[in-house]
């Protein structure tokens, strides 16, 4: 179930309060009269199942609510209430299934910022990457892996395409492609000093590494499993099971394969550093490709269960 606390216009409650009678889902509706400050008006609160929370957010927003008043939106984790439970089974499809669009939005737009903290991110996860490359160390390119925030602007990416936001997507591929380039060339100045101390050298990296050689050796299933990440961690957004994004951190190999060609390329072995290039590029491909064709495929399946529910 959500929360939906609303703060609306005196002449908007009667309107809004006929929206959220007339939704299938909704329960728990209070009404406060007066009881809003900034901005002034009245405190609508009502628990609407999370299948139906997406078509009410979109006609509260064609309300215009959003401009004249509040809407404020929050999970709720337990509701021991008999009307929770007939208003879950009334709702169409099911919770877990649903996508709340606006909260997607939302979520990948902070995501997909273009902050210090996204950098700072960035560039430790590829540098614990570079030490996994020229240790030949597993355990160190699985910790890069889970640190890198990349998923937020490949997520973001992916929503501006869907909804048709090119301010989202532009934000999200600047994310990327800037955060990319600044972890690059810090990492290829810590491969430098790390080399400057005695702690990285040539012959670590020419060697075999049988543990991570796969970085800069793209084949056919580094696409593969980049299609299945992204599909994992799109899902995982959607439907607010977070946790599955760690597993999707540590199964594609964009940080580890930026760090390799960071490394390589400060020792001149453009061969490698071409190769991390490509299973770069390839992961990041799959992801948006993966993730982009899941959104669209939520988005119509959604759409075709809500005519169906309105045709019943």
């Amino acid at each position: 179930m959500l929360h939906l606390r609303l703060i609306t216009p005196a002449g908007l409650t009667d309107a809004v309060v006929r929206l959220v009678e007339r939704t299938t889902g909704a329960t728990h509706l209070v009404v406060l009269p007066g009881a809003a400050h900034s901005p002034a008006g009245d405190v609508v609160l009502c628990d609407v199942a999370r299948e139906a929370g997406d078509q009410l957010l979109s006609e509260l927003r064609e309300l215009g609510l959003d401009e004249t008043g509040s809407i404020a939106v929050e999970n709720i984790d337990l509701s021991l209430s008999r009307h929770a439970d007939k208003a879950e089974e009334e709702a169409p499809g099911e919770g877990a299934d649903a996508v709340l669009w606006e909260h997607l939005t939302d979520v990948t737009h902070e995501e997909s910022t273009l902050s210090v903290t996204y950098l700072v991110f960035l560039t430790i996860a590829t540098m614990i990457a570079a030490c996994g490359v020229v240790l030949d160390n597993a355990i160190l390119i699985v910790g890069a892996m889970a640190v890198g925030p990349e998923f937020g602007p490949l997520a973001g990416f992916c929503t501006g395409l869907v909804q048709r936001t090119p301010r989202l997507a532009l934000r999200s591929l600047t994310a990327l492609l800037v955060g990319f380039a600044v972890a690059l060339v810090v990492t290829a100045g810590f491969a430098w000093f790390m080399d400057g101390v005695g702690l990285f050298s040539r012959l670590q990296l020419d060697a075999k590494r049988p543990n991570t050689n796969f970085i800069y050796q793209p084949d056919a299933f580094s696409f593969v499993v980049a299609v299945l990440a992204g599909a994992a961690g799109t899902l995982s957004l959607t439907s607010a099971k977070s946790s599955a994004l760690v597993g999707v951190a540590i199964s594609v190999t964009t940080v580890p394969a930026a760090a390799n060609a960071a490394v390589a390329f400060t020792y001149t072995e453009y061969r490698q550093a071409w190769g991390s290039t490509e299973q770069l590029l390839l992961n990041l491909l799959g992801i948006v490709l993966a993730g982009t064709l899941t959104l669209l495929a939520q988005k119509y399946f959604w759409a075709r269960q809500r005519q169906g529910r309105s045709s019943d």
